[in-house]
């Protein structure tokens, strides 16, 4: 969190239209429980005419305000449920704090800014203001990561997440990808280690172009990128992705297999597999299988008939809290305590479907070793884990390698 001396005030002019935008979408997120992706979508839907430079404004100022709530609540002493004029004072606060000028609205409350500014100072020695988080996640990750590593972690965590392109190879080599979206007006760069990686150093919409259209890419964090390498898959292969989600991982995995071969993919939620078909179509990834895992039927019948099972397990997400900020503050301590239990339970089911030789990768976006390596561990003294043996494994902290926190396991059932 940055303020801006004196002599750096921003002559920046606030717009009305825009200004009501993002105190319309700090109320839906904090007092309607509306997660800040949707209220961004819906603010930008709300005039037409906004260009560019208008729209940025809008999202980020919001992102803005949702990762230093605790922060910019404290200074402006307000309480959630926020009334309209406590949202405004947050706003005058992130103004202050920003080097913008206060506007001369109605709206706009008397907001003391050297009062602002030496509150901000005092706030900022401690961690959990400094860093705008509920004290139990505080207490929670520093128990389980230490002093040192926590705070670094979380300072990392509340940068802004840089936007990464996964290259979709059955279509387009990185390079000529690169060129094309050059052409589009489209600057990329390399990404180290990251073989189909592609990041964007200015911020861009990526899916109104028509690499985006003709399944060029798919919009991937370049930690998220090494979980489907991580499975050591070749194709020809009969691979599982039982936690396919919208099919991020799935459509890397078809990839990596060169449509040859077979993925079935699983979830709970018809829905998400319903986006993962749309994707695949224009992904032209045509190794796909999707099946609903709505009993344990569609388990069992797949026992020990996979080579390659992937189980991205439902986690924290304390990991890509980059890119989720309000989930620091939707987030519950009784869900991790919940989550936990369905991840071993998954695990002690989903890891039947390994043939014997066959490999197996447990990955979460979670930093917390109570849902990584304590998970499979537990996973490995027991009944179910004892024919399987630990290969690797691959912690990733948004601090050390500038992307997603992000955890993956690689065993082999013996």
């Amino acid at each position: 969190m940055y303020l801006y001396p004196d002599y750096l005030i921003i002559k920046m002019r606030l717009h009305r239209n825009l200004t009501f935008a993002v105190i319309d979408s700090i109320r839906d997120i904090f007092n309607e429980g509306v997660y800040a992706d949707k209220a961004v979508e819906k603010a930008l839907k709300r005039d037409k005419r906004w260009g560019a430079r208008d729209r940025k404004f809008v999202a980020e100022t919001i992102y803005d305000i949702v990762r230093w709530n605790r922060l910019y609540a404290e200074i402006a002493e307000v309480k959630i449920p926020y009334d309209r004029d406590n949202i405004w004072r947050l706003f005058s606060v992130w103004c202050i704090l920003r080097g913008i000028a206060l506007p001369d609205w109605n709206q706009v409350g008397d907001v003391p800014e050297r009062r602002v500014k030496g509150r901000f100072a005092e706030l900022s020695r401690t961690r959990k203001y400094r860093e705008s988080i509920p004290d139990w996640m505080d207490e929670l990750c520093l128990s389980e990561l230490g002093e040192e590593i926590w705070t670094k972690e979380i300072a990392a965590l509340n940068v802004q997440a840089s936007v990464i392109l996964r290259t979709n190879t059955l279509n387009v080599s990185k390079e000529i990808l690169q060129k094309k979206l050059k052409a589009e007006g489209v600057e990329t760069e390399f990404v180290p280690h990251h073989p189909d990686a592609l990041l964007l150093p200015e911020r861009a919409n990526v899916f109104r172009t028509e690499a985006f259209h003709n399944g060029f890419f798919e919009v991937q964090d370049a930690s998220s990128q090494l979980v489907a390498a991580y499975l050591d898959v070749k194709p020809g292969m009969k691979v599982i992705d039982t936690c396919a989600g919208a099919g991020g991982k799935t459509l890397h995995l078809a990839a990596l297999m060169e449509n040859k071969g077979q993925i079935i993919a699983m979830d709970i939620y018809e829905s998400k597999l319903k986006k993962l078909k749309i994707r695949a179509k224009r992904n032209k990834a045509h190794n796909i299988d999707m099946r609903v895992i709505d009993s344990t039927k569609p388990i069992k019948k797949l026992h020990g008939k996979a080579d390659r099972v992937l189980i991205d397990a439902p986690c924290s997400g304390l990991g890509v809290i980059r890119r989720n900020p309000d989930s620091k503050w939707k987030l519950q301590p009784e869900f991790i305590d919940n989550i936990k239990k369905v991840q071993q339970e998954i695990l002690q089911s989903y890891s039947k479907m390994v043939k014997p030789g066959g490999k197996m990768v447990y990955a979460t976006c979670s930093i917390l070793p109570s849902e990584n390596q304590n998970q499979v561990n537990t996973f490995l003294t027991s009944e179910s884990g004892k024919d399987f043996t630990f290969v690797s494994d691959k912690k990733v902290l948004a601090h050390i390698d500038g992307f997603d926190g992000f955890y993956m396991a690689l065993l082999e059932r013996k």
